[in-house]
């Protein structure tokens, strides 16, 4: 099945509301423990969460790690506003926790942080030469990179077999993009490829999870 892009950002109020509402805490917390699992030393004093949405993995990231500042980073505002009103909830977290609207590739973005993670943002990017640039310019020396994202199944009829697998209940909105990033997810083969092209291939390794997933990860030299 060769690739379809869909479009970069989710800036519809009806997706927002969608994705904000959704219960993704499974995964969620099963990528936390997957960072615990390939970082037992942990991920350090500064953590970016690029694409973050909602904010439901810098959520996790930052009651897992309470030593550590957290900044999510997402180019839609519509997708950051229940993360901001979330945090406004958690007065706590504030001190560490903070969003911001970016979209990549961002010159501006400072670098060194300790840990560069992404769930879910690859196959929204037209270039995906834009993420691997982002995480060399976001990481220090050693940071920890999880780049987790959908991998694209071999043909539609596949695509439409894990969409009513997992989501056949779900709210059509979701149906809907589910099916689209699935044509627009990339294959092992094809990051590994992207990895190359970047220079970054020595220090990050790919594999594919589970029926539907890929991830990326290492440390950088």
């Amino acid at each position: 099945m060769q690739r379809t892009p869909e479009p970069e950002l989710m800036d519809g109020a009806e997706q927002a509301q969608a994705y904000a509402a959704a219960d993704f805490s499974a995964g969620d917390q099963a990528l936390i423990e997957r960072l615990d699992q390939l970082f037992p030393a942990g991920l350090g004093p500064r953590l970016a969460d690029l694409g973050c949405g909602p904010g439901n993995i810098s959520f996790r990231l930052a009651r897992r790690h309470p030593q550590a500042e957290v900044l999510g980073i997402d180019g839609a505002e519509a997708m950051l506003e229940p993360a901001r009103v979330l945090l406004a909830a958690e007065p706590q977290l504030s001190p560490r926790l903070r969003f911001e609207r970016r979209c990549l590739p961002d010159p501006d973005l400072a670098g060194g942080f300790s840990a560069v993670i992404s769930n879910s943002l690859l196959h929204h990017l037209h270039d995906p030469a834009v993420l691997w640039q982002a995480v060399k310019q976001l990481a220090a020396p050693a940071a920890c990179i999880y780049i987790k994202d959908l991998r694209r199944p071999p043909s539609p009829e596949a695509a439409l077999a894990l969409q009513q697998r997992y989501l056949a209940d779900a709210p059509a909105v979701l149906q809907h993009d589910y099916i689209a990033s699935l044509h627009a997810a990339f294959t092992p083969a094809e990051v590994e490829q992207q990895l190359q092209q970047a220079g970054l291939a020595d220090q990050l390794q790919v594999a594919p999870q589970d029926d539907r997933y890929l991830e990326v990860w290492g440390r950088l030299l």
